[in-house]
């Protein structure tokens, strides 16, 4: 925004819709209120409303269901457009794909270390689940690595501070590495496995050292990895439309 713009009424609306939204108490799958009410209590026309309900639609906030019952609907969004964002921030700086390694090799550890403290039971089991769905997609990469980005996930949403969750959840859509050419052998995805039952096994003894320990060990040979086997690849710049697409 230039100093001293006001922001578009648009962009206000939204905010407003939004403050609204949490002081009521909305959750996921709640209708927001009418056009007809919104208009009111805005005091704005067709086309301002429209606007502002496009712009939260393309954050991933709200969906518009169709027909005469429907409306805007709340969402729970993910962290795929906040990839997108930091994608296209990466690519105008020119920042390499190691950049994004090197965040995570930063924040994951320390995360396991508050997960540790915090995770309960049923979380427990469901990073117990995505293991054995590793192991049994062993040879579909597709589904393995979606196993293997809901256990980060879970860890990361476990920390207790939802910004961490989001955080994550963004970079595990870029870290990959599918998007610039970085495949996964057998051998490489077994040795994932073999990392992931042992930061499992130090969050199921609640032990923050070790768990930060086993994350760290296993971020750092992902990075090892790729440093080895695609050199050349980790210096691209991640290109915008490629990462969406």
């Amino acid at each position: 925004m230039i100093a001293g713009r006001a922001p578009k009424a648009a962009m206000v609306v939204a905010q407003h819709i939004i403050r609204d939204t949490t002081r009521g108490g909305l959750k996921a799958g709640d209708l927001l209120p009418s056009e007809k009410v919104m208009l009111e209590k805005y005091q704005i026309g067709r086309g301002t409303l429209r606007e502002a309900l496009r712009l939260l639609e393309f954050q991933g906030v709200i969906a518009l269901k169709p027909g005469p019952k429907g409306g805007p609907i709340l969402l729970d969004p993910d962290g795929s457009h906040l990839a997108g964002t930091i994608i296209l921030l990466m690519q105008l700086k020119q920042a390499p794909f190691s950049a994004i390694a090197e965040a995570r090799t930063a924040l994951e550890p320390m995360i396991s270390r508050l997960a540790a403290e915090r995770i309960d039971d049923e979380t427990l089991k469901a990073l117990d689940a995505t293991i054995v769905q590793m192991r049994d997609s062993l040879s579909d990469q597709h589904v393995f690595l979606e196993a293997n980005k809901t256990f980060h996930d879970l860890i990361a949403w476990s920390s207790g501070n939802p910004l961490f969750g989001y955080i994550v959840d963004s970079l595990l859509g870029i870290m990959d590495g599918t998007v610039i050419g970085i495949d996964y052998p057998p051998h490489r995805r077994e040795a994932i496995i073999v990392a992931h039952t042992e930061i499992y096994d130090a969050l199921a003894r609640r032990d923050p050292t070790e768990s930060e320990a086993r994350m760290r060990e296993h971020i750092d040979a992902y990075t090892r990895y790729a440093q080895r086997k695609y050199p050349e690849l980790l210096g691209q710049v991640i290109q915008w439309d490629r990462a969406l697409g």
